[in-house]
């Protein structure tokens, strides 16, 4: 455990970041799969719709750092490939 004062503050506010970038990780593995699910429930147009709410919050999630953006970026054009192939 930290000993000094300044040591248990940054250690409790490295726990609360921790916590918070969890559930931005969380958020964006959600995104992902609704936009898979859509796309295996085989409705082109629903699909589309739900692939852009995604990307919004796909994007917002790399511009914190919380994922790396060509992560995000190889996201987006898999999803994007996926609903495309739905002829």
């Amino acid at each position: 455990m930290a000993n000094s004062a300044q040591a248990r503050k940054r250690a409790r506010q490295s726990e609360k970041q921790r916590q918070h970038n969890t559930s931005l990780r969380s958020e964006f593995r959600t995104a992902v799969k609704k936009v898979i699910k859509a796309v295996e429930a085989g409705d082109k147009s629903a699909a589309q719709a739900v692939y852009q709410q995604s990307v919004s919050v796909i994007d917002s999630i790399a511009d914190k750092n919380i994922v790396h953006k060509n992560k995000a970026a190889r996201h987006k054009s898999r999803l994007s490939a996926a609903i495309k192939a739905l002829a």
